[in-house]
Formats: structure tokens, C-alpha cells, sequence
């Protein structure tokens, strides 16, 4: 059974559904979670912290896929093609999470702001956590990069940078959702297809980078 803080979480993204973040209500989330406004603001302390919660919420769940594709016993440049397709399939899902990945924020999202100096610490350690900012973009990739080990971080940063350009610019309009991002299940764009035939070429220059020694692309990447 999901906690009230989940459900709040869940409610808050469902509302994204069928307006902006600007037009969502607090008194609306928490009626669509079953619970008190109290409970709400017991958790989230505003709207702006429940916006700090949805962009961590994202960022940690993306890591946490990140982690269980590496986890898989494969070859490691089949496993990093794995993730960045897991990357690009994500992230054509979840709006929030492609805003985290490539820092472009549309007015429909709950872009989170820094805690005004002075507030006061949230009591609930989770919100404390999500208090302290999303990861920024590269900070995000860097995280992913770290879930591959030293001696694979290097191949793993490039298998997401090479996801990320896709999902800047895809090679082929998606089938099922337009260049605007057409609305899929949970107000989430629609998966798209044009990745898979592209999967066999991504694993080759996966391969072809493993087969070499690199540096990570940090040093020279924003």
C-alpha cells in the first residue's frame, strides 16, 4: 500500500495531465490522494517543495533503472546500449525527467526552485533531501556514470550523452507521438518507436568505444 507521501506524488503528476503546473491546486492533489490538505503540507511544506519531490522523485527513479540494466549479467556494451535506451525511452515518457536530463523546462512543469534562505528545515527527512535542489543535467549523467564502476564510467557517460542527443533530436518522428510531444498514459508522451532499429548501431559504437582505451568525456563535456 502506497504511503500518503507516494500517493501525493502520484496525484501531483496525474493532475499534470490535464493542465500546468500553475493551474494545479494543492487543495485538488490531495483530494485525489485520499488526503488531508494537512497531511499535504505536512509533507511538502508548499508547492514549491512538492516540486522539488516530483524532480527528485524522477532523477532517483531513472538511477535506480540505470543500476538494475547494469546489474544484468551481459556483456557490458550490451548493458550500456541498455541503458541508453532505457535513457531514451524514459524520457520520451516522462517529461520531468527529460527536463532533468537536458535542463529544457516548458511552463506545463513543475520546475523546481531553490528553498528561500532563511525557511525553515522541513521535518520530514525525505523532503529534506529533495529540499537540497534537483541534480543538474550533467550532475544527473555523472550519477548514471558512477552506477557503471570505475572502469566502465567512461563508456556508460558516453552511452547516455549519445542517448541524450537522440532524445534532443531524434533521427526519426516518432510514430505514436508528434513533434510536440503528443500526451500518452499518465500524461506521459508516448514511447517512441524510432529507437529500437537504432539499438543495433548504438551497441556497435559501444562496442567499438569499449574496444579502445578512453577518458571520461566530462573533462571536456559541460
Amino acid at each position: 500500500m502506497p504511503t500518503a507521501r507516494e500517493a501525493l506524488l502520484v496525484a501531483a503528476l496525474g493532475a499534470l495531465v490535464h493542465r500546468p503546473w500553475s493551474a494545479v491546486r494543492m487543495a485538488d492533489v490531495a483530494r485525489d490522494a485520499r488526503v488531508s490538505r494537512q497531511t499535504l503540507y505536512n509533507e511538502f511544506g508548499s508547492k514549491e517543495g512538492l516540486a522539488r519531490a516530483l524532480a527528485r522523485r524522477e532523477a532517483d527513479a531513472y538511477l535506480q533503472g540505470v543500476r538494475r540494466l547494469l546489474a544484468v549479467p551481459a556483456p557490458p556494451a550490451r548493458n550500456l546500449a541498455a541503458v541508453a535506451e532505457w535513457t531514451v525511452v524514459r524520457a520520451a515518457e516522462r517529461p520531468l525527467l527529460r527536463a532533468l536530463l537536458t535542463d529544457a523546462w516548458s511552463d506545463r512543469l513543475p520546475r523546481p526552485r531553490p528553498v528561500r534562505a532563511g525557511a525553515r528545515t522541513a521535518p520530514v527527512p525525505a523532503q529534506r533531501r529533495a529540499d537540497e535542489g534537483p541534480p543538474a543535467p550533467g550532475e544527473l549523467v555523472a550519477s548514471a556514470a558512477a552506477a557503471a564502476g570505475e572502469r566502465w564510467a567512461a563508456g556508460c557517460e558516453i552511452a547516455v550523452r549519445l542517448a541524450l542527443s537522440h532524445v534532443v533530436a531524434p533521427a526519426v518522428p516518432w510514430s505514436r507521438a508528434g513533434a510536440g510531444g503528443a500526451a500518452g498514459r499518465d500524461g506521459q508522451c508516448a514511447e517512441p518507436e524510432s529507437w529500437s532499429p537504432t539499438t543495433p548501431t548504438i551497441t556497435s559504437v559501444i562496442e567499438t568505444i569499449l574496444s579502445v582505451e578512453t577518458t571520461s568525456p566530462r573533462k571536456t563535456m559541460p
